[in-house]
């Protein structure tokens, strides 16, 4: 296996009395994308700040492509590209002024500075838009126009800092098109986000709970570890369903989702399928009961660990 990128050993951030992040450990592989997940305030932009070299840390350590992030930020900052979660571009210059703006600032000039922003320009689909003010483009070109200044120096590690808030699903879904691509051209991408269905996208997921790294694997492996069972999906026309279930042998969790509940059941549950399910719902009154098999997801895993967090300290 190849040298990790990114190397991360007991992180900490302190401001005063407030740990906002708390002996942090991980690695990044090159040519990953490794998801960093968490409620607002978890920690997760404070960490990136540090590994970006715009931090420093209280304690611990880190090196990012080589590069002690305490020692040697400068050496850091000329190795990655950042794209923060607010938008980083400059609104009232047009796309060609915002990319030849950022060129310079990371060192390129003359004719390698005007390539790069013609091959930029072409790349986010915007030659025909170059002369519009960038306060006039959809947000989800505006995003892509980010994307592709944060890389325009080639940087081996990227880091995108909650990179699609606020943008729409179908631009979701596109920049997330565009960051698989890039992984798989050799780029490191270490991403933040509170969209959990996005993180299914990452090769591997760390979630943070109050500043404290609490789970770190595959997002498969994540859902095997800590939400281990059956999942099904129980609609009805009528009835009281949670009290129909209450009290119910293998019944592991309930949680509505939309018109619907999710039922998690242990795998050797008497019921933990959904024709034994449905038909002990019709028997206990509930009409109209249709019960669909379902899966996981990295929102059961984070409510699971938010649950056992506050339960601890509690």
């Amino acid at each position: 296996m190849s040298a990790p990128v990114i190397e991360v050993r007991r992180l900490t951030r302190r401001f005063g009395d407030f740990t906002a992040v708390d002996a942090v450990e991980f690695e990044v592989q090159p040519g990953e994308i490794f998801g960093y997940l968490g409620a607002n305030g978890a920690g997760k932009s404070t960490t990136i700040r540090m590994l970006c070299g715009l931090l420093a840390p209280t304690e611990g350590h880190a090196t990012v492509a080589g590069h002690d992030i305490a020692r040697d930020p400068r050496a850091v900052k000329r190795a990655i590209g950042y794209m923060s979660q607010k938008f980083s571009l400059y609104l009232d210059l047009t796309p060609t002024e915002n990319l030849s703006f950022f060129a310079g600032a990371y060192g390129l000039q003359g004719a390698e500075r005007r390539r790069r922003v013609e091959a930029a320009l072409v790349e986010s689909e915007l030659t025909e838009r170059r002369d519009t003010l960038t306060r006039d483009l959809p947000g989800g070109v505006r995003q892509r126009l980010a994307l592709v200044s944060a890389r325009l120096h080639r940087p081996q590690v990227l880091f995108l800092d909650e990179p699609t808030a606020g943008v729409a699903p179908d631009a979701r879904r596109a920049f997330w098109r565009e960051i698989r691509a890039l992984a798989r051209a050799g780029t490191t991408l270490f991403v933040t986000t509170h969209h959990l269905d996005e993180a299914e996208f990452c090769g591997r997921v760390g979630l943070m709970v109050d500043g404290r790294l609490v789970a770190l694997d595959t997002p498969d492996g994540l859902k095997k570890a800590h939400v281990p069972g059956v999942f099904l999906s129980v609609f009805a026309q009528g009835g009281d369903l949670r009290e129909a279930l209450r009290g119910v042998d293998g019944v592991l969790g309930l949680q509505p989702f939309g018109r619907r509940l999710r039922v998690r059941m242990a795998a050797d549950a008497p019921l933990a399928g959904p024709e034994a399910l449905a038909a002990h719902l019709r028997a206990r009154g509930i009409d109209g009961v249709e019960v669909e098999r379902g899966d996981a997801s990295l929102e059961d895993v984070f409510l699971e660990l938010v649950r056992r967090s506050e339960k601890q300290e509690a």
